[in-house]
């Protein structure tokens, strides 16, 4: 297991806060964990996430797996990243698909959020009714959408994972409470109060390695309604009678399933670079989540049925 990455130049007191107080946060959880679990997507939030537990209990291995809930549609390099980052920080990783969602070929290209429902939320639900978690670490910030500005730092579930915004309990002076009634679950949010610009600038001051796709390079990409979408197996792709495919030089912002992300043209090749083009950016860090914008139901109303 390699050591945490030290600071490739010092760490700025608001960083370093962040940072302490997320390793205080991870801490406290596992402190009254039974089975707990750290989401990892291989997206720059939960690979933040996953680092900051593993320089928490350094020397230590870290003390709980990291699930990757596959999609069935995830980006290549994406999947090359995650058993890297495993590999490399010690971590045990666990990978769920939903089976029966394949094997009736649900996928990202029919309308409605049948895929969503199937593969993300009900995949999701399963993985962690067959390891019975009762922690579950996830990488979400509040500034990322407004129904994730609702939650709590440590986030009830019900029975059946579901969530209501309503029945959560207070937070004052980061005083968490950690009892769970028979059958409810937590999902502990250390990087709550991070902004996208914090995940930028701590990823650079930290040396951390992201996924390739954060950084531009010449891709396959094909123009739908003004977004750019990687091409990444041509073999599965729907192509469309006036579809395109062309080379040019993008990057992301934000993952997901890589028919239904919009990259987008960039110059930036290296965390500083990426911080720069951020900070200059008019642009919502979901603009190139593409069901956001063509009906794929409410994240809110996802969220309250187990949806992370």
């Amino acid at each position: 297991m390699n050591a945490p990455t030290q600071a490739t130049r010092t760490l700025d007191r608001e960083l370093e806060e962040l940072e302490n107080e997320a390793i205080f946060i991870l801490r406290e959880a596992m402190s009254q964990a039974r089975r707990p679990v750290l989401l990892f997507s291989g997206g720059k939030d939960s690979t933040v996430l996953a680092h900051l537990a593993a320089r928490a209990f350094y020397p230590a291995r870290p003390p709980m797996p990291l699930l990757h809930v596959d999609s069935t549609w995830e980006f290549r390099e994406v999947l090359a990243f995650r058993d890297r980052f495993a590999r490399e920080h010690g971590f045990e990783l666990r990978v769920h698909a939903n089976e029966q969602g394949r094997a009736a070929g649900i996928n990202p290209f029919d309308p409605g959020d049948t895929y969503t429902s199937v593969m993300r939320t009900e995949s999701l639900k399963q993985a962690l009714d067959v390891g019975n978690y009762d922690v579950v670490f996830g990488g979400a910030r509040r500034d990322e959408e407004k129904s994730r500005a609702k939650e709590r730092v440590f986030s009830v579930r019900e029975r059946g994972h579901t969530w209501n915004p309503r029945q959560q309990r207070a937070e004052l002076w980061r005083l968490y409470n950690t009892q769970l009634a028979n059958g409810q679950s937590l999902r502990v949010f250390p990087l709550s109060n991070w902004t996208e610009m914090d995940i930028w600038r701590y990823a650079d001051q930290r040396g951390i390695a992201l996924a390739s796709l954060y950084f531009a390079a010449p891709r396959p990409v094909l123009e739908r309604d003004g977004m750019l979408l990687v091409v990444d197996d041509a073999a599965r792709m729907r192509l469309q009678p006036d579809d395109v495919v062309m080379t040019r030089t993008v990057r992301f912002r934000t993952l997901g399933c890589w028919p239904v992300t919009a990259a987008f043209a960039s110059a930036a090749t290296d965390l500083q670079e990426v911080v720069r083009e951020t900070a200059q950016s008019r642009n919502s860090e979901r603009q190139g989540r593409i069901g956001d914008r063509e009906g794929g139901g409410s994240l809110e109303r996802q969220k309250r049925e187990g949806y992370f």
